[in-house]
């Protein structure tokens, strides 16, 4: 179950390795290009709360207000009712022209001469007959054919920046002006979260998703959904007495804020390692595929079902898609496991009777361009797509496709939705909260109608 690997773009391949030091909450971002955005999340008054160089895995972002007994009390008021927003991030700008290949536009086959479908080799998408599935997404497609995925197929926003990293902040922060420190779902947080819930904000990937920084409440990032021992290169008896020595440092006074706030989260780190434990031994009424993306949405189908106080969830998809060269096998393989990982935990969900309390948000930093490069590849874009997957999905396309008649200035494809205004009805239709504070400028977004009345 090891994760596939990707052809990735060398600024790419930068930027992430800037992201992925920056995402240690309140490390410094080491040294960019003038002009390029600090992920969400830099600068913050938190930390990473755990020795990096002993190699534990599990982490506790948050303000110093933690209180000891966090993951107990949070557990015990969890509200077994709240909604819950599941984020899944495709890495890299995923092709929206592969994954809703246009094979009825009379350009396509000029613009995609080797790395096109045929029409017939993918299902075709209902709600636009010149459009059809890529057939490595075929989970998808059969989610939509049930009602149960809302497509944008060419969601975006104005002036387009086709830099991984500048348009990935965007994203992350809900917002065009680089500069905020919070994501965006951090900030909803802030809003709704408690001092005493670090489980409200979960990212899957073993990091802090720079979508969930936030300013005030704690928030979680675990590497592993059954891997609850902290890993240290230490073997028994000393590395039981080192988890034990956690909470025996945390309980000892300070006279200086910033060492009883980690010594605070030290311990609350062994509390959320040993309150876990018990979950990671879970579960399944539905086959997964045996991947590792399946595996982390299976075990949070079954934190979900124990009822451990979820609101807002972040992973990465299968792979990446940053697809430059040789995009044709790449593309087909990490999407085919991204989508039938997604069915498999919608099923889940519904065996469990737990599907209408979730809902899934796809989505990517930006689309490929419309014609094919000489790598058999395709560069950085502008539109792309993105889904909003559930039971209780409207199940309605958002925004036409353009087609590739009228390009933009650079040859792009043209944006018909705003990816704030997603955010936006996300916030107020799915999660119940108003998107003025969170969205700046939310009121100028048309809020696309995303749930089921």
């Amino acid at each position: 179950m090891s994760p596939r690997k990707h052809t990735c773009c060398d600024g790419f391949t930068r930027s992430q390795l800037l992201r992925n030091a920056a995402a240690e909450a309140g490390k410094g971002l080491p040294a960019i290009e003038p002009g390029m955005p600090e992920p969400a999340g830099t600068g913050l008054s938190r930390r990473k709360f755990l020795s990096r160089s002993a190699g534990l895995a599990l982490a506790v972002y948050g303000a110093s207000k933690i209180p000891l007994s966090a993951f107990e009390t949070g557990i015990a008021q969890a509200a077994q009712n709240e909604k819950i927003l599941v984020s899944v991030f495709f890495d890299g700008g995923i092709d929206a022209m592969s994954v809703l290949a246009p094979v009825g536009d009379p350009k396509y086959s000029q613009l995609r001469p080797n790395l096109g479908f045929a029409p017939g080799a993918g299902p075709t998408f209902s709600e636009d007959t010149r459009l059809q599935w890529h057939p490595a997404a075929a989970g998808l497609a059969t989610l939509h054919g049930e009602g149960k995925v809302s497509a944008f197929p060419a969601i975006g926003y104005d002036h387009p920046d086709q830099s991984h990293f500048t348009s990935r902040h965007y994203y992350e922060i809900g917002e065009l002006q680089v500069g905020y420190r919070t994501g965006w779902l951090g900030r909803y947080l802030d809003l709704v979260g408690n001092d005493e819930n670090p489980l409200q904000g979960l990212s899957l990937d073993g990091d802090l998703s720079p979508m969930l920084a936030t300013s005030n409440v704690p928030v979680a990032a675990i590497d592993s959904v059954d891997g609850y021992e902290l890993w240290s290169r230490t073997e028994d008896p000393v590395e039981s007495e080192m988890f034990k020595s956690f909470a025996r440092f945390g309980s000892l006074p300070s006279d200086s804020p910033g060492l009883m706030q980690v010594r605070r989260a030290t311990s609350q780190t062994d509390k959320l390692r040993q309150d876990l434990a018990g979950v990671g031994d879970f579960s399944r009424p539905v086959p997964y595929p045996e991947t590792w993306f399946a595996h982390k949405l299976a075990g949070l189908a079954a934190y979900i079902n124990v009822g451990l106080p979820l609101r807002v969830v972040t992973i990465r998809a299968a792979g990446g898609y940053d697809t430059h060269a040789e995009q044709a096998a790449d593309l087909a393989g990490n999407l085919q496991e991204t989508c039938e990982a997604v069915l498999a935990f919608q099923r889940d969900l519904e065996a469990r009777g737990l599907a209408d309390r979730v809902l899934i948000e796809m989505w990517s930093e930006f689309g490929r361009r419309p014609e094919e490069n000489g790598s058999l590849g395709t560069d950085h874009g502008a539109a792309g797509c993105a889904f909003v997957i559930g039971s209780q999905a409207k199940g309605e396309m958002v925004g036409e496709f353009p087609g590739l008649s009228s390009l933009d200035e650079d040859d792009n494809l043209k944006v018909t939705s705003d990816f704030r205004g997603m955010y936006c009805s996300l916030l107020e239709q799915w999660l119940g909260y108003d998107a003025e504070p969170i969205i700046p400028g939310a009121a100028g977004f048309a809020r696309p109608t995303l749930i089921k009345p």
